[in-house]
């Protein structure tokens, strides 16, 4: 895009996270999370990712004395007016941040009210994400076209990937720590077995380059003895379905402890330390783009529609030209 700034953004879960349908709540059906056409892994639309920045980012106090304002300017009719135009003021004030950055709609009583978003947020796709393998407990695992849009969108921002080369598919982890084959044609390459079956690892490499750095999954690991593996680009989607988190949920009736009529259904989600990223372009300005409402860059944030039963909980890291 001409004349933007580019900038990443790399997401962790910290809980399972469910972005995708709810329809399923009166049917019974499963309930999916929105997977990408091609590798059929997990994503988050950009509009999820945008939306609850934007929330983050109204000043939520002035909203709350701009509606005490309004309740007052109720009871108090000599006041009312100049109530009502002083809640209208906070009001104002409150959403002025996230309208700067990220747009707003129309007013139905001006003509070309609407403005352009100066952050252009894309849908986060998986990097690595999480398979429980009996004997290591868990494994983290990407293909080479997960690994190839991570380095596309990472850019010149992390220059080091851009010189080597995208692992080749079963490709393992140096020091990976998996049982030898005895098979005859595949002795003494590694192993690891999935429920799917077992996976014979043909090459070797250093993966630690292609893992963001800062995670919270790696805080008490060392990075030479990273446990994870590089699949093919047909395998990635059966394995992605292996490891998503799934949860039986239940609406009882009002008065009694039984089910009500067609309120049991299931929800999938992405695992805890699944990591993701997405691009962001940021158009010229003069102000610094602070999503967090402080200088920080990183912080904790909530994206789906379950967080309240556990879902959602993510740390957003936000990497950009200087």
């Amino acid at each position: 895009m001409h004349n933007t700034k580019q900038a990443y953004g790399i997401i962790e879960t910290l809980a399972p996270l469910h972005v995708g349908a709810t329809a399923g709540e009166e049917s019974g059906n499963l309930n999916l999370i929105f997977r990408d056409s091609f590798t059929q892994t997990g994503i988050i639309p950009g509009s999820s990712i945008r939306g609850r920045l934007r929330t983050m980012m109204r000043q939520i106090e002035l909203l709350e004395q701009a509606e005490t304002l309004k309740n007052q300017a109720q009871t108090d009719s000599e006041n009312a007016e100049t109530l009502k135009n002083q809640a209208q003021s906070l009001q104002d004030q409150a959403v002025a941040e996230e309208n700067y950055w990220y747009g707003h709609e129309a007013d139905s009583r001006q003509t070309d009210a609407t403005t352009e978003s100066r952050i252009k947020i894309e849908q986060a796709s998986i990097v690595w994400l999480p398979v429980f393998c009996p004997g290591q407990p868990i494994v983290w695992v990407s293909c080479p076209s997960l690994l190839k849009r991570y380095r596309r969108i990472v850019g010149q921002l992390v220059p080091t990937l851009q010189d080597i080369s995208i692992p080749k598919p079963y490709t393992a982890a140096k020091g990976l720590n998996a049982p030898k084959s005895q098979h005859k044609k595949d002795k003494g390459k590694k192993v690891l077995f999935f429920n799917l079956g077992f996976l014979t690892l043909d090459h070797e490499v250093d993966l630690s380059p292609w893992f963001p750095p800062n995670l919270y999954c790696w805080s008490d690991r060392d990075e030479s003895s990273i446990p994870a593996v590089v699949v093919d680009d047909k395998d990635i989607g059966m394995i992605h379905d292996m490891a998503l988190y799934r949860q039986s949920r239940v609406a009882l009736e009002k008065t009694e402890k039984k089910a009500s009529q067609g309120a049991f259904f299931n929800t999938e989600a992405l695992p805890e330390g699944t990591i993701l990223v997405f691009p962001i372009a940021i158009k010229p300005t003069p102000k610094p783009w602070t999503p967090f409402n402080t200088d920080s860059l990183s912080g904790d944030i909530y994206l789906g529609g379950l967080e309240s039963i556990g879902f959602g909980h993510c740390q957003l890291t936000i990497h950009q030209e200087d």
